[in-house]
């Protein structure tokens, strides 16, 4: 998927706050492109937003975070969102110390009964395929769209000489 996703776009379709969004980019946990003054978020940024978010909503404090960006990073090589296809899955689970990627649900089940400790567990690829189907039931919209759908006329700017 090949589309670039400005920050209403990615705060559409993750729930993060702007500020949070803005601030992960100075932390360079998400580092977007930039188009003058705007954000502007490939499909891989995207979903790694998306993946912060969750780990953020059960309770992983960002310093952990940050190893688990990286982790994936060093699993997946380069781009975690073209690794996590629709027919794949892939599981991340935590506990107090170590992270494990499990590509199956057996994979996720055996390490469950052999854990001594509680585990977190986070389907990457449910995550991709929501984010995905978001896009798809047309979640966000373009900017003339959305301007149009809240009955506001786009502001021209005036071009410099």
């Amino acid at each position: 998927m090949k589309r670039q996703f400005t920050t209403n776009d990615v705060i559409t379709l993750t729930g993060i706050t702007p500020r949070q969004l803005q601030w992960w980019d100075e932390r360079a946990l998400v580092t977007p492109s930039r188009q003058g003054h705007r954000r502007i978020y490939n499909w891989d940024q995207l979903v790694t937003a998306a993946v912060i978010c969750q780990l953020r909503r059960r309770g992983f404090p960002l310093q952990r975070v940050r190893k688990v960006v990286a982790f994936l990073g060093r699993e997946f090589g380069t781009n975690l969102a073209s690794t996590v296809r629709a027919a794949s899955e892939y599981h991340l689970l935590a506990d107090g110390t170590n992270l494990y990627l499990r590509t199956s649900s057996r994979q996720v089940v055996d390490l469950l009964k052999n854990s001594s400790q509680p585990m977190f567990d986070i389907c990457l690829s449910d995550e991709v395929r929501r984010v995905r189907g978001e896009i798809a039931r047309g979640k966000i919209l373009s900017q003339k769209k959305r301007a149009v759908a809240e009955g506001v006329q786009p502001v021209r700017r005036a071009r410099r000489a």
